[in-house]
């Protein structure tokens, strides 16, 4: 990363810190997927408050989601610098790590239905 090593080669703490929040930074204006997930992350935190349910496992949720998602976008970064040409295992490793946000993202609809959905039915049915 972009100066962040100190002069024995290893990073120090708060240049990694920064490093990751480029990092955060670059995929949240470049990739609309993380936009829209960050969204709905930040929509279920909040439902999960207002109905006093499993917020600490919403934000578990939400963060294995946008961890995926950033290491999927990562792959696909540095598999288009380093093979710029399409190749059948550069494109079955993206598949893959697309499918990697794809069933952490399930898990996390599937944790909300199970974990929100009763709180969320009784709190607009009034029962």
């Amino acid at each position: 990363m972009r100066g962040h090593t100190t002069p024995g080669g290893r990073a120090g703490f708060g240049a990694s810190l920064a490093a990751a929040g480029r990092g955060v930074a670059s995929t949240f204006r470049d990739e609309a997927n993380f936009r829209f997930q960050t969204l709905v992350a930040l929509a279920a935190v909040a439902l999960s408050v207002w109905l006093g349910t499993a917020t600490a496992l919403v934000i578990v949720c939400c963060a294995l989601v946008l961890g995926s998602e950033l290491v999927n976008t990562a792959l696909e970064r540095l598999a288009d610098a380093l093979h710029p040409q399409h190749h059948p295992l550069v494109g079955a490793a993206k598949e893959a790590a697309a499918g990697a946000v794809l069933v952490s993202a399930a898990a996390a609809v599937m944790v909300g239905i199970v974990s929100l959905g009763p709180a969320l039915l009784e709190r607009l049915g009034g029962r």
